[in-house]
């Protein structure tokens, strides 16, 4: 007996029994619906009808908006794994990104000797478990596309490397900041995106693959653009070893970007095991490693902490500020535009807390960076926050 077909359109309620009962299958197109819509849909009989429905017959059903409780069977609720667990409280700790690090500064400020255990060791390990852990997201295929430069990725890179380090100078200029804090502020300006930049476009509702490509760039790149930058601008401040700020940042910043981003291509049941744990280690470091810069020269940041806080809030403002409206001026679509944004407006501070520790003799150099990553976390969140009560045209849809 020939098989016929049955094109409805569907306007009366669907119940789950009906196909059951005429022993039809339901096409793919059946599946998704709209709310009160009428539509064709054709249904394929998985056994041979009778000679009395050989012939095509439409069928008037009216669709209810939403579906019904009673029409298909519930699902059992699936109780959470231990690792999604792990995944889950990794993420709310990520999460509150700037509260963990306003806490670290705030303890600091208070309590110095709390972080007399941090050694400029620890330091640098912490450092380096943050970029491979960066490094984890990528893949050598994401590295190789970030090397293409399509126009989004170009336009971030430039204008995190002139952005922020032309803002850093003209805001020591004009707040006419002591030459040691000049030198760390303008190294921070100097500095590759930050990681928490990628938590930050995913809460914007902005391009997270692109957020963590122009991260990959700034940061590889990074080996030769902040030496170069920071000895360039800050050399009437202080002295500069451009060398070694080369040879840091490549032992810190790419080797363990690279050495991610190979595990994760090749031992990925390894990198599945201990990425959710990455997150929060990232987190606290951050949040040790400000304390720590604010904790050694607390008694300074007293006296003329208002001065630098202006500094970083006027640094980080124009990044976000000109980050956006530079890409918009370039017709970049709006969630690129926000993640442009995000990704200049927000540094690898605690890079420059390394790079201040190990190459510039004023310990108060390095207090700009551990303010710098107070300030960019609060100011990126709240605009995170604002931006995700609009969700951009292309998400919408």
């Amino acid at each position: 007996m020939a098989s016929s077909v049955i094109s409805l359109s569907l306007t009366t309620p669907l119940k789950a029994n009906s196909f059951s009962k005429y022993n039809l299958t339901p096409l793919p197109s059946l599946r998704r619906i709209s709310c009160c819509s009428t539509r064709e849909i054709t249904l394929k009989p998985r056994l041979a009808l009778p000679d009395t429905c050989k012939q095509r017959r439409s069928v008037e059903l009216l669709t209810r908006c939403g579906v019904s409780s009673n029409d298909f069977p519930a699902e059992k609720e699936k109780k959470r794994s231990f690792g999604e667990w792990v995944e889950f409280l990794g993420e709310a700790v990520s999460t509150a990104f700037p509260v963990w690090v306003s806490l670290g500064c705030l303890l600091g400020l208070v309590k110095p000797s709390a972080f007399n255990w941090v050694t400029p060791d620890l330091t640098i390990i912490g450092l380096t478990i943050t970029m491979l852990g960066m490094g984890m997201t990528l893949t050598l295929d994401d590295l190789r596309g970030a090397l293409k430069m399509p126009k989004e990725l170009f336009a971030g890179f430039v204008l995190q490397y002139s952005v922020m380090p032309l803002s850093a100078f003209l805001v020591s200029k004009l707040l006419n900041l002591p030459s040691h804090y000049a030198a760390g502020l303008i190294l921070v300006g100097c500095c590759p995106g930050g990681t928490a930049s990628n938590i930050v476009t995913y809460i914007a509702r902005g391009n997270v693959a692109l957020s963590v490509l122009m991260t990959a760039a700034s940061t590889l790149s990074a080996v030769i653009m902040t030496p170069l930058l920071t000895a360039k601008l800050a050399k009437q401040y202080v002295a500069v070893d451009a060398l070694g700020l080369v040879k840091s940042t490549l032992q810190v910043v790419l080797l363990p970007v690279l050495a991610g981003a190979f595990m994760n291509q090749y031992f990925q049941r390894v990198v599945k095991f201990v990425t959710p744990l990455m997150a929060p280690i990232a987190v606290g470091t951050v949040a040790i490693l400000c304390g720590t810069a604010i904790g050694q020269n607390a008694s300074a940041i007293l006296a003329s902490g208002k001065q630098v806080v202006m500094a970083c809030v006027l640094l980080h403002l124009s990044g976000f500020l000109f980050g956006y409206l530079f890409s918009r001026l370039l017709r970049i679509d709006v969630a690129s535009s926000r993640t442009v944004s995000i990704e200049v407006g927000m540094q690898n501070s605690v890079l420059g807390l390394v790079l201040a520790a190990e190459h510039f003799g004023n310990p108060l150099t390095a207090v700009p960076c551990a303010v710098s990553s107070v300030c960019h976390s609060i100011i990126g969140s709240v605009l995170a926050g604002v931006w995700r009560r609009s969700a951009p045209k292309q998400l919408e849809d």
